[in-house]
């Protein structure tokens, strides 16, 4: 199977210091990919990097066998690749509902020309209804964006952004700051759009438990530079990531 999201050499500096060191990776349809790695390991950096909110000094990123290098972040959306958390997407005085009607409608090719035939867009409603059930947030379909909870707000950017399809999904950190209630309501819904075999699943998650449970695979930064890649067993056992992540010294080593 061809991968749908590819680094190749992606770096970036600044100044003298390189906070992503030239990593290569691919990542292929209906596969869940979790990067972890230390803190300041260069994980949300290489996020950055990937979805454009950052440009590379060096490397480059392709979706779907295109070259999105010199694309910015709202074109690689446009062409599939979506990112949760990291950029808030939400328009704060707008309805919980509206937002969500909104991506649906953008991911459709409609977009605002539409608001003045709201009754003629049976589908469009449906599918935000349906949407705001999974995210459980139906019963707040009128409240303002911005009078949310922490947790509910998470919620609602993972509504829209399911909203909007993409080929790549990326998740820096979902559950962060989250209540223990909520935490199961986002994994369930990473869950299911896992199962899909033709979407690409990027994690960002520094709980292992987490990591174990829903990854297919493992991608170690440490120091800005990959150190592992492979099957979760494998990788988390690693003398590399024991000492590099987990801060447990190899085997034989001096206490």
């Amino acid at each position: 199977m061809s991968a749908v999201l590819e680094a190749r050499g992606l770096g970036v500096r600044f100044g003298g210091h390189a906070a992503v060191d030239g990593v290569s990776c691919a990542f292929e349809p209906g596969t869940l990919t979790a990067i972890v790695g230390p803190n300041g390991a260069g994980k949300t950096t290489f996020f950055n990097l990937v979805s454009g909110q950052l440009a590379a000094t060096e490397g480059s990123v392709h979706l779907a066998g295109r070259d999105i290098t010199r694309l910015g972040a709202a074109a690689r959306t446009h062409l599939g690749l979506g990112r949760a958390f990291q950029l808030t997407q939400l328009f704060p005085r707008l309805t919980v509902f509206e937002n969500v009607r909104l991506a649906v409608q953008s991911r459709a090719g409609t977009g605002l020309r539409l608001w003045a035939l709201w009754s003629d867009h049976r589908n469009a409603l449906e599918r935000t209804h349906e949407l705001l059930e999974r995210v459980r947030l139906a019963d707040k379909a009128d409240a303002l964006a911005a009078s949310l909870p922490h947790g509910d707000q998470r919620k609602l950017e993972v509504a829209m952004l399911m909203a909007l399809r993409p080929l790549v999904y990326m998740f820096d950190e979902p559950t962060a700051g989250m209540s223990v209630d909520d935490v199961p309501v986002v994994l369930d819904l990473i869950r299911a759009i896992r199962r899909d075999a033709t979407r690409t699943v990027l994690l960002v998650e520094h709980k292992m438990d987490v990591v174990r449970e829903l990854a297919d695979r493992i991608v170690v930064l440490h120091n800005g530079r990959l150190v592992a890649d492979g099957e979760p067993a494998a990788v988390i056992a690693s003398p590399v990531v024991q000492q590099a992540y987990l801060g447990v010294a190899p085997a034989g080593a001096a206490a």
